[in-house]
């Protein structure tokens, strides 16, 4: 990316009257890119803060995973603004964008109050200068308005970011960060309390979020035949029961409904022919499972200190081990086939794949309880990080910040270690209390995962409603694979429609009765 030129106009944030103009230019395209990745790739100087109209202004800062938010009032004919822009833009750079170097923490926006669709949304923050900057809590900003003379009000006008430096200085003060303008991509400052701070996983559901798109981006990248495309359906339906996304859980639902039309049946016809093509197929390889903004393009819990490390990998291990904890008793076998089988089926690092295929052979014995699956899933995870533990180790190839270790550490459940010894060959032998350990998980990837994502705007709707509990708990469901869509409709108002849709078309296909069987796994 180019830079602004070394010598700027500085610019005084003196007030200029709240006069707007009256005509009314084009709304740019912007108010509809998705957020934190509306980063232009080309031009002298990119765009990284997001520009909000009165039309989106209330779901972009509802939506946004970021702790705070700094909205700019500003008038494009303003020459002030224009030329405090580039200002704005290098501290922007360092928050918004899929290369941002602290994602997640601060959404940096833009309102022109020029433009007649934004008057009262610019009247509602009683904007009497320009540029004129909020900084709050990005909730507060869709709840509430601003008065010069209101009291406790959580939003505050920013008096002090005429610079860059000084911008940056008071979002300092304000987080107790030490950000500067030179900070380069990967110096996280969460980076090191990951392990030692449990609370940090409330961010993960996003990276969760993050996860399911870019594997369902994978998956219709490849083509889905009479030989997966069973596993793919049951891992949905394991999704749409499960996922600790509600909208996730609606988007696995969307899939399911109208997997037929895109995926058809006849096992005959789809072994002679690839899946279908035009309009409809092209619709289906768009759709965002988890909605319109995601994926963001970046980490937060999952981010490495590198660029090739951590990232997907983590945060589908985090959805698989808070999918097995969601689970009721008489699932667990169900999910862990279906677990065992979109890996096996779709997972494109073929060295992990069959490692973990192995293991899924290797269990003998049905799981019968939630604690069951957890457990080995669990165990599963640690087996793999030993192996990767020496591999990296001999390669220099993993990531000096977050080596791989035998999880959890005492650090974050000291009750889960009863004692641990060294072996002969360095390594650490724990003896484990494993109904700690499975108490541990349950709190971990379940209460805890959700705790941030409960208390954000997205679920707003569903807490007016009485359904906070559907955003942090799963749906109960049954024991057979069709049952587990079946029981969004007991569960769930939004999804009863879709599921029982769904059961109808199933019940009258030879395929009902012909379930994908996993004896060999």
């Amino acid at each position: 990316m180019s830079w602004i030129p070394a010598i700027l106009l500085l610019v005084n944030l003196v007030p200029l009257g709240s006069h707007r103009a009256t005509a009314s230019p084009p709304l740019s395209a912007a108010g509809s890119r998705s957020l934190l990745r509306a980063v232009a790739s080309d031009g002298p100087a990119a765009d990284y803060a997001v520009e909000l109209n009165a039309t989106n202004f209330d779901a972009a800062l509802g939506g946004t995973p970021a702790t705070y938010a700094v909205v700019e009032f500003f008038a494009h004919w303003c020459p002030a603004c224009r030329n405090y822009k580039p200002q704005y833009e290098k501290v922007a750079r360092l928050f918004n964008g899929p290369d941002a170097v602290h994602p997640g923490i601060v959404l940096m926006t833009r309102v022109d109050c020029a433009l007649k669709i934004n008057n009262k949304l610019c009247d509602k923050f009683s904007v009497s200068h320009y540029p004129m900057l909020f900084w709050g809590p990005p909730s507060k900003f869709v709840a509430t308005g601003w008065e010069p003379k209101q009291e406790k009000s959580e939003l505050r006008v920013i008096d002090d970011g005429r610079t860059a430096e000084r911008l940056l200085n008071w979002i300092n003060k304000q987080t107790g960060s030490s950000y500067g303008l030179d900070d380069e991509k990967f110096e996280n400052e969460h980076l090191t309390s990951n392990i030692s701070d449990p609370e940090q996983i409330a961010r993960a559901v996003y990276d969760v979020e993050e996860a399911t798109a870019t594997a369902f981006d994978i998956i219709l990248e490849h083509k889905i035949n009479s030989g997966n495309r069973a596993s793919l359906i049951q891992f949905l339906q394991l999704l749409v029961v499960h996922h600790p996304s509600r909208r996730c859980r609606q988007g696995s639902a969307e899939v399911l409904v109208n997997f037929d039309q895109f995926y058809p049946l006849d096992m005959l016809t789809l072994d002679r022919r690839e899946v279908s093509s035009g309009d409809d197929q092209t619709a289906f390889h768009n759709f965002q499972i988890c909605g319109k903004e995601v994926p963001r393009g970046y980490w937060m819990f999952c981010r490495g200190s590198k660029n090739d490390t951590r990232g997907f990998s983590c945060g589908l291990w985090v959805l698989l081990h808070s999918l097995s904890v969601r689970i009721e008793d008489g699932e667990s076998q169900f999910a862990f086939r279906a677990t065992c089988d979109f890996i096996h089926n779709f997972f494109i690092c073929e060295e992990c794949r069959q490692h973990f295929y192995a293991m899924c052979s290797s269990v003998s014995t049905p799981f019968k309880t939630t604690r069951d699956f957890a457990l080995w899933l669990w165990s599963t995870h640690n087996k793999v990080n030993e192996r990767l533990m020496k591999a990296e180790a001999s390669l220099g190839t993993g990531d000096p910040k977050f080596p791989k270790i035998i999880w959890p550490p005492k650090q974050l459940c000291a009750s889960c270690h009863r004692s641990d010894s060294r072996r002969n060959d360095g390594s650490i032998n724990i003896d484990w209390d494993q109904d700690e350990v499975f108490k541990f998980l349950k709190q971990y990837y379940g209460k805890t995962l959700v705790s941030l994502y409960q208390k954000k705007d997205v679920i707003q709707k569903d807490i007016a409603n009485g359904a906070l509990e559907d955003s942090a708990a799963s749906t109960s469901a049954v024991v057979v694979p069709i049952g587990a869509a079946l029981a969004i409709a007991v569960a769930s108002c939004a999804f009863g429609a879709l599921a029982c849709y769904w059961r109808s078309r199933q019940k009258n296909r030879k395929y009902y009765h012909h379930l994908y069987s996993y004896k060999n796994i």
